[in-house]
């Protein structure tokens, strides 16, 4: 056993060395990876307006060290690194350190304020699933989560501008840019922090039926244990299998801030990476997003160890209990909220396909709704409906695509736990839009780079979440049974482990589609995914805020449609929690299974 834990150990320090070294290569190489000369970009980026000369070119490349060619460039700048020097702005000329530590200090400032906002809205969430859990009374008055996942996939951007219109322009009780006191943090933290809330409070709504329904919480029912000891007890069962996607919310907490901290110009270490990256300073790109890496790093190490110390040795000693077996009868009530929802898309999407979506009318811009435009028009008099139905095919055509990709991926990765591990560490920390960044500088920006950007990102909470269920299925007792009956390790896997796990990791992507369609819109609102004229819902979003108090309607149209298509998500996963394994296993889903939901 001793040995077996060394050779895990060792599998997973190798996998995040082996994505380390990668990650740290591909950064060193940033500026060689566009396929331009970086002595051109560093003369644009000082002064575009003088002449590439070659002897302007020869001059900057013997300043910088570029004549030296991509392996001597990358070998210098890692020894550099080693000495903890992370160069020279190509812009301003000053040394980046500096500038970077002040910047990652205000994000993680702004991180820890958001992540409070989001356990208090998650603690007020889960607390009514507590309460009935610990008193016994959860039997078919489970919800479908709908209202939580709509909740979670509100943009981040969307909430902070208007939060800051409402609370800030109009009524003037708090600051609406600046970071100069505890003050400052109010609207960025509740824009970060509740689509966060809404996520955490349905990861542990979910988890905790099946760690109410197992047979200690009935023992201490009856025995006249206290309920708020069953209450722990049931968050202590629950809780670990979250612990793994919490770490992932933390990261993505400051991770996303890019397009927060640039609405309310926070000089955190998002905006630092976004302003680099548009004035090509490479150096200070490269610094941040090593910066973002370590951030991740300690966040996945700190989740793992949390969630072994929760679990204690009854992962490696099989001595998990299963939850008593719970029905998933497909009511008319919950079949009523996927039904309109679905329809209501679907509606959306095909009258919207029937209208032109590029047709402008000057007469009627920023029109309301009408009969002829039913959700109004934009700044250039554009039908928003049309564009909204149009734009539907491009943003979750493109999700359902990057998610399937990413659900295949996981579910391959999550049967090796140790070595994903480090790979999903590395992965997460970072997040779509720092990888946007990276692909736009290569590749330029567009549609598939920022769907490549997305996917490369999107398997580690669908791995972490296989992982848990292959590790709870084998720890289970009735695999213990079939072992000491004899059955060979490829057939308890093709016929207990793969079908217990692929049922809850493909819902568990199903739930992961809204924040997919949201990572594609950051994209685009940033001008990193799919470019005008194109109607993709992050550019509608774009497009719309810089009118957003005189015509609501233009960015409220997307939000809406990202909201619904979450809760379709959530409620149509919900009908279906029985069917994960097959019928001869006779068992309930596992604790980790009620865990399945997205992102930051």
């Amino acid at each position: 056993m001793r040995g077996r834990r060394r050779g895990s150990l060792a599998v997973a320090l190798f996998g995040r060395a082996l994505a380390l070294a990668a990650v740290v290569t591909c950064v060193g190489l940033l500026p060689w990876f566009s396929g331009r000369d970086p002595a051109l970009s560093v003369l644009r980026a000082r002064s575009a307006e003088q002449e590439a000369t070659p002897e302007a070119l020869a001059a900057v490349r013997d300043d910088l060290g570029l004549d030296g060619g991509r392996l001597a460039q990358l070998g210098r700048w890692l020894g550099d690194l080693a000495h903890g020097n992370f160069g020279t702005s190509w812009v301003s000329g000053a040394d980046v350190g500096p500038g970077v530590l002040p910047a990652l200090t205000v994000s993680l400032a702004l991180m820890a304020a958001s992540l409070a906002v989001a356990l208090l809205l998650a603690a007020m969430l889960c607390a009514r699933t507590v309460v009935r859990g610990a008193r016994g009374t959860l039997a078919g008055r489970t919800s479908t989560g709908a209202g939580a996942a709509m909740l979670a996939s509100v943009p981040e951007f969307l909430l902070a501008t208007v939060g800051l219109l409402l609370l800030g322009v109009w009524l003037g009780w708090l600051p609406t840019s600046g970071w100069s006191g505890p003050v400052d943090m109010v609207l960025p933290a509740l824009a970060m922090g509740l689509p966060a809330g809404g996520l955490l409070g349905r990861l542990v709504t979910d988890a905790l039926p099946g760690a109410y329904g197992e047979r200690w919480a009935e023992l201490w029912r009856a025995s006249g244990v206290s309920s708020w000891r069953i209450a722990l007890a049931g968050l202590r069962r629950a809780v670990p299998a979250v612990v793994p996607q919490l770490g992932l919310v933390a990261v993505g907490l400051t991770a996303g801030a890019v397009a927060v901290e640039t609405v309310f110009a926070i000089p955190g270490i998002g905006r630092t990476a976004l302003g680099a990256a548009k004035a090509q300073d490479v150096p200070l790109l490269q610094a941040c997003v090593l910066a973002l890496l370590a951030l991740g790093l300690a966040a996945g190490t700190l989740a793992h160890l949390v969630r072994r110390r929760l679990l204690g040795p009854g992962l490696q000693d099989a001595q998990l209990a299963l939850p008593a077996p719970q029905s998933a009868t497909a009511t008319w009530s919950r079949i009523a909220v996927p039904a309109v929802l679905g329809l209501g898309l679907l509606a959306v999407t095909v009258v919207g396909l029937l209208r032109d979506p590029c047709t402008v009318q000057t007469a009627a811009r920023l029109a309301p709704p009408s009969l002829t435009h039913p959700l109004g028009t934009d700044g250039l008099g554009r039908d928003v409906l049309a564009r909204l139905g149009h734009g539907a095919a491009s943003t979750i055509g493109t999700a359902a695509a990057v998610t399937a990709v990413s659900a295949l991926v996981g579910l391959a990765l999550g049967f090796l736990p140790d070595f994903s591990a480090g790979l999903a560490d590395v992965a997460n920390a970072l997040p779509p839009v720092i990888l946007g960044l990276l692909v736009a500088g290569a590749t330029g920006p567009g549609a598939s780079g920022a769907a490549l950007a997305v996917t490369l990102v999107s398997w580690p909470p669908l791995a972490a979440h296989a992982a848990t269920l292959v590790a709870e299925v084998r720890a289970a007792r009735f695999l213990v049974a079939q072992r000491a009956l004899g059955a060979t390790r490829g057939r308890i896997l093709a016929r207990h482990v793969l079908p217990a796990v692929a049922g809850p990791v493909a819902r568990h992507a199903v739930l992961r589609l809204p924040g997919t369609a949201l990572a594609l819109a950051s994209l685009g609102f940033l001008g990193l995914g799919a470019q005008a004229p194109a109607p993709e819902w992050g550019l509608l979003l774009d497009e719309s805020r810089s009118y957003l108090e005189r015509a609501p309607w233009a960015a409220l149209a997307p939000a809406l449609a990202l909201a619904a298509l979450a809760g379709l998500a959530v409620s149509v996963s919900s009908l279906s929690w029985g069917g994960g394994t097959r019928a001869r296993s006779r068992r309930a889903p596992l604790p980790a299974e009620r865990a399945a939901g997205h992102g930051a």
